[in-house]
């Protein structure tokens, strides 16, 4: 049996200004910046529809405040067979919506891998 070729993905970003100028700033070229009009809950669909369907992606960088908008999609993802891409959700800058945030990515990472990482 050969071993899996390596291959190098990117890591995307949909979030609003402050959040994809962060992450240009350390090197993330795909980003879709929201902006916050009538039209988010589209933009933020179209964005995570393409970026779904992009083989070079590996993961996708979501504000968190944007999940609700893309429910469907995310569930879509996470019980697909492919391992990629990974969505992860940042919280904005407002805060987090979930009351333990250690809690919530330690099942996150469960939930992706199938075993808890301990720190």
């Amino acid at each position: 049996m050969s071993p899996m070729p390596i291959r190098n993905l990117s890591i995307a970003a949909i979030g609003d200004e402050d959040l994809v100028n962060s992450l240009r700033l350390a090197g993330i070229s795909k980003c879709w910046m929201i902006k916050e009009t009538h039209g988010a809950r589209e933009d933020v669909r179209t964005a995570l529809t393409e970026l779904i369907a992009d083989p070079e992606v590996g993961v996708v960088v979501l504000m968190e405040d944007y999940s609700e908008y893309v429910a469907d999609l995310l569930a879509q993802v996470r019980r697909g067979r492919s391992t990629t891409p990974v969505v992860v959700e940042v919280p904005s800058k407002f805060g987090t919506k979930y009351p333990d945030v250690t809690r919530y990515y330690k099942a996150f990472i469960r939930e992706s891998i199938g075993f808890d990482i301990e720190i």
